[in-house]
This record gives structure tokens, C-alpha cells and sequence, in this order.
């Protein structure tokens, strides 16, 4: 099927979807590429993964700012909560963002050992991270949101990664 016809059903199916839906599902995409950028460095080794690896970080970025510029704002404005749960995965979007960069550094100097190190550090935080969101924070949000669902839903995916 050509990318551009697959990118637009995506889209309209996504666009039928609740906030938790959408943000579980960008979880499972951005899982896929880290599987996909894993796959590559084991069977053709780090300097094959380059692009791979650059549309999966890019990927988790763009997860990363839905959810600070958009999602977090809009539920603590709604709430009044700012010092609860989005305050505690903004913190481990830093740890996992200084993890991409040394994910990266691993990738640059084709240490393999170093790389699939922290892949497997990664992994784990990135699993212990998505579960609060999704059994918790986008329940909560969903609650609180719904109202905003559609609005919330078209901010994210008309936003520009900076």
C-alpha cells in the first residue's frame, strides 16, 4: 500500500478515537520503531540503523511534546493539578530523553555492547512509564477532557515537533 494512503487511514482512524486510544496508540507506534530500530542493529549492526534510529527518536519527541504542550497544560488548567502525576512524567521524559542521547552517542560510535545496554534500559522505563499513563493519567484525563476531546485530538496531531 503506498505510505501516503496507509499515513491517511491511520489518520482517519485516529480520528474516531478518545484522547487514551490516540495516546496508547502513538505508545504502540513509537514500541514498533524501537522493535524495528532493535531488529536492524542486531542483524545489520549500528551504522545500518541511522534512519531508523533518527524516525524513533523524532517519534518519541513528538509523544514527549503532545503530551507537555498540549495534553498536561490543557488537563492541570482544567484540574488545578500541577504538581501530581504530569509533573512526575515530565521527569521521566527527561531521564528518557538523556537516555535517547546516549542511545544516540552508542548508535554515532557503532559500540554495539553500550547501545543494546541501553536499549534494554530504556525499554524497561518506557514500559514502567506507559502503564501509569495509560491505567492512570489518560484515564484521568479522558474524565476530565472528554468536552475537549476532539479539540485536544487535532492540537496534537497539527503540532509541529520543536
Amino acid at each position: 500500500m503506498d505510505l501516503f494512503f496507509y499515513y491517511i487511514k491511520i489518520q482517519k482512524k485516529r480520528e474516531t478515537m478518545d484522547i487514551k486510544a490516540y495516546m496508547t496508540q502513538d505508545h504502540l507506534d513509537c514500541d514498533e520503531t524501537f522493535a524495528q530500530m532493535e531488529n536492524v542493529a542486531s542483524k545489520e549492526g549500528l551504522p545500518a540503523t541511522k534512519e531508523i534510529f533518527d524516525k524513533f527518536a523524532d517519534e518519541m519527541e513528538h509523544h514527549f511534546q503532545m503530551e507537555e504542550r498540549v495534553l498536561f497544560p490543557m488537563f492541570e488548567q482544567k484540574t488545578g493539578m500541577t504538581q501530581g502525576p504530569t509533573e512526575m512524567m515530565r521527569q521521566e521524559h527527561t531521564q528518557m530523553r538523556a537516555l535517547i542521547k546516549q542511545l544516540s552517542s552508542a548508535q554515532s560510535e557503532a559500540n554495539l555492547d553500550k547501545f543494546f545496554g541501553l536499549t534494554e534500559t530504556f525499554m524497561i522505563l518506557v514500559q514502567q512509564h506507559n502503564m501509569k499513563e495509560e491505567q492512570m493519567l489518560y484515564t484521568m484525563i479522558q474524565q476530565h477532557m472528554q468536552a475537549d476531546n476532539d479539540t485536544i485530538l487535532e492540537m496534537m496531531q497539527s503540532m509541529i515537533t520543536q
